[in-house]
């Protein structure tokens, strides 16, 4: 009787310390993340328009042709492609846009980005990114932010669609 007590004492010991250790060790993943995962919603007219993504830090980096060189396929985000969703059509820099969640991948340049929107929405980075998946393809220009961002941002205002991260910032107009 006495094993038998013995036994059951150290089996609850035992799924304490286990219980512990991976409790602390999933708070401590999600203090470290070093992009964490965002979401933006806004209204475009009658549409709700909603951005999910990774934000990555600029920490010291020369982001706009270092860390996302210019010319390549850049996720948007960090982790997972950045997924763009309407509940309704948009016109987007004047082009339609069917309703939907879609990948949203940008290729920067010093002076013009080319704004993708692939129907591949659940995809990791842009390592399988296909061009003939692209539901449309648009070009926005770049501007100086009037503040440093640490942090990569999505904005829905009602005048479209809003990218900020380190020292610059893409308008993308929404209708």
């Amino acid at each position: 009787m006495k094993n038998l007590r013995l036994f059951r004492v150290l089996m609850l010991l035992f799924v304490g310390i286990l219980w512990a250790a991976g409790h602390s060790q999933a708070q401590d993943a999600a203090k470290e993340k070093p992009s964490p995962a965002a979401t933006t919603t806004g209204k475009i007219g009658k549409a709700t328009v909603t951005v999910a993504y990774s934000s990555p830090a600029v920490k010291g980096r020369t982001i706009w042709g270092g860390l996302v060189p210019y010319g390549q396929v850049w996720r948007a985000g960090a982790n997972e492609a950045t997924t763009f969703t309407t509940d309704q059509p948009l016109t987007v820099q004047g082009k339609a846009l069917p309703a939907g969640t879609y990948a949203l991948f940008v290729i920067p340049t010093e002076k013009q980005w080319t704004i993708i929107f692939n129907k591949t929405a659940k995809q990791w980075g842009a390592f399988k990114y296909d061009e003939k998946q692209d539901a449309l393809r648009v070009m926005a220009t770049p501007r100086k932010a009037s503040s440093m961002a640490e942090r990569l941002v999505y904005e829905v205002t009602p005048q479209g669609l809003i990218l900020r991260w380190e020292n610059q910032e893409v308008l993308v107009a929404l209708k």
